[in-house]
């Protein structure tokens, strides 16, 4: 199951309600690609807590400029459209579950 795509003119509406964790993503990016499945399967599991999206750095600029996403993946968690955290690199799932736990 891929997670859904947001971008640029969609972004504020998708993030407005409750817990939404944000991967900002590239094609080309190798640990990107790592960290996908990994994000899919915490969206299956917290499906009743956060929701989990992507966005393309590459084809939405300005939100990844918004948020100053400088590395990818960066995954920011937001709340009712607030940003609550954020994390940076390919990390294990124990660690992304760890961080989403802390907040859901």
């Amino acid at each position: 199951m891929a997670l859904p795509e947001i971008n640029d003119s969609n972004f504020k509406d998708e993030i407005s309600q409750g817990l939404v964790l944000v991967d900002f993503w590239a094609e080309w990016c190798g640990p990107c690609r790592m960290v996908a499945p990994v994000l899919e399967e915490l969206s299956k599991e917290y499906s009743s807590k956060v929701s989990i999206k992507k966005l393309n750095v590459d084809e939405n600029q300005l939100s990844a400029q918004m948020f100053g996403v400088q590395s990818i993946p960066t995954m920011i968690l937001f709340k009712d459209g607030k940003v609550v955290d954020k994390i940076i690199g390919a990390l294990p799932k124990t660690q992304i579950k760890n961080f989403i736990d802390r907040y859901a």
